[in-house]
């Protein structure tokens, strides 16, 4: 009886079960919201899913690292845009190649997150307060540098063409999912091996496990969580690209509120926000169960308001659970 109760426990807090879990979920979502509407299951209303996730998903996979090591960024919106501007500001204002001005709006979301893990590690500001900080300043500094306007992109089409053309409509005909799905997926596959397979990876596992600890091991602790939330900016800042290149324009008042999506996304994924546990699939799955449920119910023509509240009362739900299970451990 007793090896019984223990498989029982094991098999609950495996991280296997918790990917089961959610994408049982997801499942069960498609199941529902095809049977409620006739629309839900078309092509075009998948590839309107898949585009949703792209820019939320690459922020989930971010914070999914900092969540980890029982952090948080609330800042990851508003970089986001910060990004987002700043790729404008190199491609249109200044006129620099389309590579260069991402590679700027790449490193403006890295430097982003370099700031708040130096903030917190270092100075040894709480997350909450540090990231908070920073997102009033990305968001100030978003509409100091496009001048309170939008920057748009016509003069440089190859860079709308390079997240909403489609690689596999060319290579599948019919199969037109845009550049941008592709950019996401990829963009776990990295976050995934970075998390399994570097140094980088076992040490933010291992600062949500036991910070301490960890320090006394000889690690240093500081440069490892620096490390962690300037991948996170890094992240944020490939969403800022991403979305400016599917907007075709660098809107300075977009973004904040994304960050609630992004940490729902890794909560709902498996994520504990008491650190130590999480996984990128997990994570994915996540994102996607969140853009399904606002899909399926704007399909359903349920208000804005309560697709809130019920998005809300998921994460609820995703936490709790995460407790109990935390509680048979």
């Amino acid at each position: 009886m007793d090896n019984q109760i223990v498989l029982k426990k094991s098999l609950f807090r495996s991280d296997a079960v918790q990917r089961l879990l959610a994408f049982g979920a997801l499942i069960l979502l498609f199941i529902v919201f095809s049977i409620a509407s006739p629309n839900f299951f078309q092509f075009d209303n998948i590839v309107g899913i898949l585009l949703a996730t792209a820019v939320n998903g690459i922020l989930a996979l971010g914070v999914t690292f900092v969540i980890i090591t029982a952090g948080i960024d609330l800042s990851i919106g508003t970089v986001m845009t910060l990004s987002a501007v700043m790729t404008g500001v190199f491609i249109t204002f200044w006129h620099l190649p389309v590579p260069l001005g991402i590679l700027g709006g790449l490193a403006t979301g890295a430097i982003a997150g370099l700031i708040n893990g130096s903030i917190i590690a270092k100075m040894k500001v709480p997350p909450f307060i540090a990231t908070l900080g920073m997102l009033y300043i990305a968001k100030g500094l978003a509409l100091v540098f496009s001048g309170l306007k939008p920057i748009y992109f016509n003069d440089t089409p190859e860079f709308n063409n390079m997240a909403m053309s489609s690689v596999l409509g060319a290579v599948i005909p019919g199969f037109d999912v845009p550049n941008a799905v592709l950019i996401m997926f990829g963009a776990a596959i990295v976050a995934g091996l970075i998390l399994t397979k570097t140094v980088l990876g076992r040490y933010t596992f291992a600062l949500g496990s036991n910070e301490e600890a960890t320090r006394l091991s000889g690690v240093d602790v500081d440069r490892w969580k620096i490390a962690v939330y300037t991948l996170g900016g890094l992240f944020s800042g490939l969403a800022g690209v991403v979305i400016a290149a599917r907007l075709n324009s660098a809107q300075p008042s977009l973004g904040q509120g994304y960050e609630l999506d992004a940490i729902a996304a890794a909560v709902i994924g498996g994520t504990s926000l008491s650190g130590g546990e999480g996984t990128i699939l997990g994570t994915v799955i996540g994102a996607f169960i969140i853009s399904t449920l606002s899909n399926g119910l704007r399909i359903l023509s349920v208000p804005q308001e309560w697709q809130t509240v019920v998005t809300g009362t998921i994460v609820i739900l995703a936490v709790y659970l995460d407790i109990v299970r935390r509680q048979q451990q």
